[in-house]
């Protein structure tokens, strides 16, 4: 007999069935089933605590790192700086080799799972005695935003209720799904988005108020608070909460989330008294709501002009975009299709004229399809953003002196600055199923490394 408990969403089946069915197949057709009730509102977002490994309060500032996607190898390397409790010696472990050490050399993942357990015997890392939810807090600029660490659900991944917007890569999937399995654990969390709850939000204002466990500044000034929510009661509310969500959104870390899902899934056909019920059908999330989130602009920089001078390329831009001449300083965007352009010492505001965008497609809406089409692709003839190496993308964190910088030193030839995306646009093409162009959404504070860790036995 097989089983599928919908409220759970976990199947099951006794011996009669090993005969005839394999764990595939029963995966495929759990899956089926998701698809088709989710249309009818009965397949809702799955959480659960987690025995998390953690830092002593005394280590915390000392393991705690940048993601291992935003910084190089060297620069790793400069900022662990002979500090032997740095994760950078898991996320990073390139820099315990020789300077040029290929970071995805076999030898490489294996030191990666070396570190983490010398971190435990060491007792760097402990993990906890229950399994809790725990809040990640972040201070930046005066604005805190609140989050959830909880254990995602690996058939909402794979199932669509945990929705994208953006495409992976398969290298890149492959390099984190190598670093999951060689530790047995998300070593990092991804950075999740859910709808306003004011109950969530009760529950959460009420837990700050609590001394938190770890309160510390980073170097580059952003204020990290976490606190342990321990309490049965209040993990069952929370439980019951997020279940009763449709949907939860992928904000920063496609790559670690596609990655754990595929490595939960796998380890699920490898069972074959797989139940659902696994630490590994679950991954480590940070979930925020919605409307506490900031996107930040993401700019271009080029490197030339397709053959045209800086007097033609403007020429040629008046056909889709009203140009108005901003002089020397800087020129911020104001709304929605404005465009500053930095180039030959000046500063270029362009509004993209009516009839050269669909503001009802929520993706021809976008100020990056405009500039993409209009200008990068049509002008200066870059098809693949992914690929092209005449084009660079900078993260709004650096501010717009940084594309003056890159310009004035001859490294690029013009910069566009383009108005940061909202998150009702994100959800809105999350929820058709779109997926936004590349280098789309910037968003800061970058959550931390180090101060939780999901195990996935």
């Amino acid at each position: 007999m097989i089983i599928f408990d919908f409220s759970q969403k976990v199947v099951s089946w006794d011996q009669s069935c090993a005969p005839f069915l394999c764990v595939d197949v029963l995966l495929q057709n759990f899956m089926y089933i998701c698809r088709r009730i989710k249309q009818y509102h009965l397949f809702m977002a799955t959480i659960k605590p987690f025995k998390g490994v953690r830092p002593p309060k005394q280590y915390v500032m000392e393991v705690a790192s940048r993601p291992y996607d935003v910084l190089s190898s060297e620069e790793a390397r400069v900022e662990a700086g002979g500090n032997e409790k740095s994760l950078y010696h898991i996320i990073k472990p390139e820099i315990d080799f020789p300077a040029g050490k290929d970071e995805h050399d076999a030898d490489v993942y294996e030191k990666a799972a070396e570190n983490f357990k010398k971190f435990q015997d060491k007792g760097w890392l402990v993990q906890d005695d229950k399994e809790n939810y725990y809040i990640y807090a972040q201070t930046m600029n005066g604005r805190t935003q609140y989050g959830l660490v909880v254990g995602s659900y690996v058939a909402d991944y794979l199932n669509g209720d945990i929705k994208k917007h953006e495409l992976t890569r398969k290298d890149k999937e492959e390099d984190r799904m190598k670093h999951v399995r060689v530790n047995n654990a998300n070593i990092e969390p991804v950075f999740f988005a859910y709808p306003e709850n004011p109950a969530l939000e009760s529950i959460v204002n009420e837990t700050v108020k609590q001394t938190p466990e770890y309160d510390f500044v980073s170097s580059d000034g952003i204020g990290h608070h976490f606190w342990i929510i321990s309490d049965d009661t209040v993990i069952n509310q929370i439980t019951a909460l997020f279940a009763q969500m449709p949907a939860l959104y992928i904000a920063d870390g496609h790559h670690r989330s596609a990655a754990a899902a595929l490595v939960g899934a796998e380890k699920a056909k490898q069972n074959p008294h797989h139940t659902g019920k696994e630490e590994y059908n679950y991954f480590m999330a940070v979930c925020f709501p919605e409307n506490q989130l900031k996107i930040m602009d993401y700019n271009r920089v080029v490197k030339d002009l397709n053959g045209l001078t800086p007097a033609g390329f403007l020429q040629a831009l008046a056909a889709d975009f009203t140009i108005a001449d901003k002089g020397t300083e800087i020129y911020h965007p104001e709304r929605l299709h404005n465009f500053a352009l930095y180039l030959g010492g000046h500063w270029y505001s362009l509004d993209a004229k009516t009839g050269t965008y669909d503001d009802n497609d929520p993706i021809g809406v976008l100020d990056v399809t405009i500039s993409s089409n209009l200008i990068l692709d049509k002008l200066l003839g870059m098809k693949d953003l992914r690929t092209d190496k005449r084009i660079d993308f900078v993260g709004g964190l650096r501010g717009l002196g940084e594309l003056k910088r890159r310009v004035d030193s001859g490294e690029m030839a013009a910069a566009l600055a383009l108005y940061p995306v909202s998150m009702k646009q994100l959800i809105d093409i999350a929820d058709t199923g779109n997926i936004m162009p590349p280098k789309t959404t910037w968003f800061e504070p970058k959550l931390r490394s180090g101060l939780v860790i999901h195990q996935l036995s």
